[in-house]
């Protein structure tokens, strides 16, 4: 990236700031049972390049570009779960399946060359108003119907969409599937050599469904309170957790808002962010992903961003997450609206004052895998500057 691609801020050249001004990044730190080299975190970022699923030497190599540019910790991008309804991209990875399996031991034994974890994001859709890949289902026999989709109530949308009605409230089976499927999907990363899991609980897919009143209609023990809405979340971690045991990480990535909604909001107060993460840290989470369209922005009428409070009311370690290293422009490009003033003075005085302790760096290191060693190093200048191509490829 140059360095218009970082936030303007008001005074100097972000090339301009001095090695010693980024060093709080590059501490190490610890999560869990992982120990990092340092604050950088490579964060999920699906890009549908896994034919049939299955992870290639090309997978393995844009991965291992990114830990050997520096960054502390690699989440990959979300994969599917071994659940019937859970996959809507045919070409995003999978967690099951030998030849899914093999090919991310490959991935894994590349990173960690680069001495660097790496934690499998795990994922399912829910009720997402998307197609299902039938070639992704458990074996049917000819003819049979693709499985349901999997919610809280069959709702789907919500705030800014209309909510509309598009199958059966989740049975106890349904739900008792789902947990088994996080489960497994867990062992198998296990099995494969992977440092850990993230249960992707954010942005509208199925856990977030049930956390959000507006398509959670429950009258059961998993509707209604916000204690009961996180209850099948919670569910998962501590069954991950009593699965793979206490030195295997679990992070759980969730959001304010919702691709459904960029301005909705799950949580009003510290309160009720609270009474979120007690159940989920009780369970066995060790870090929170915390997702903002944009890290600067404060909540609950403060100064002080999701990851900030995160870390204050559940005591676990935080990771911040949102706009990034992005240019105003792409960011106006990306989210359809006026972008929001800040730079890289901006972050690393927020992790001056232990606002988080991971920052996840997504488009940067897209474009340039040496993004962390740049930044360490002082060169903001060199960083490359932003090309929509790179989407399209696995550089």
């Amino acid at each position: 990236m140059t360095i218009e691609s970082f936030p303007h801020v008001a005074h100097g050249s972000p090339s301009a700031v001095p090695v010693a001004r980024t060093a709080k990044l590059f501490e190490p730190v610890r999560i869990g049972p992982l120990a990092l080299k340092n604050r950088i975190v490579m964060p999920p970022m699906t890009r549908t390049m896994a034919p049939g699923g299955v992870p290639g030497p090309a997978n393995a190599a844009y991965y291992a570009r990114r830990a050997r540019g520096g960054v502390g910790l690699v989440i990959t991008e979300g994969t599917w779960v071994p659940h019937a309804a859970a996959a809507n991209e045919e070409n995003a990875p999978r967690m099951y399946g030998d030849d899914a399996l093999q090919g991310w031991a490959a991935v894994v034994r590349a990173v960690h060359a680069e001495d660097t974890p790496l934690i499998a994001q795990l994922w399912h859709v829910g009720q997402m108003k998307q197609h299902m890949v039938e070639s992704l289902y458990a074996p049917r026999a000819a003819g049979d119907a693709p499985p349901p989709r999997v919610g809280p109530s069959g709702w789907f949308g919500g705030i800014g969409h209309a909510l509309t009605h598009d199958g059966e409230a989740a049975t106890q089976q349904d739900i008792d599937a789902v947990v088994e499927a996080f489960r497994q999907g867990a062992l198998n990363a296990q099995a494969a050599g992977f440092d850990g899991v993230e249960i992707h609980a954010a942005h509208g897919y199925l856990f977030d469904q049930f956390f959000w009143p507006g398509t959670n209609k429950r009258t059961d023990e998993y509707g209604g309170s916000l204690q009961n809405r996180v209850r099948l979340a919670a569910d998962t971690v501590r069954e991950i957790r009593r699965a793979t045991g206490p030195g295997f990480a679990i992070s759980l990535r969730f959001s304010q808002w919702r691709v459904q909604d960029f301005h909705s909001k799950l949580f009003a107060d510290p309160g009720e962010l609270l009474g979120f993460l007690e159940p989920l840290s009780d369970a066995g989470v060790d870090v929170f992903h915390c997702s903002q369209r944009r890290f600067w922005e404060g909540e609950f009428g403060t100064d002080r961003n999701l990851a900030a409070w995160t870390r204050e009311l559940s005591g676990k370690p935080s990771i911040t997450v949102g706009s990034i290293a992005m240019t105003g422009e792409h960011i106006d490009t990306l989210m359809g609206q006026e972008s929001g003033v800040t730079g890289i003075d901006h972050l690393l005085k927020m992790a001056e004052r232990g606002d988080f302790d991971l920052a996840a760096v997504g488009r940067g290191l897209l474009v340039d895998p040496d993004w962390a060693r740049k930044v360490r190093e002082g060169r903001l200048d060199e960083l490359k500057p932003w090309s929509r191509e790179v989407l399209s490829t696995l550089v």
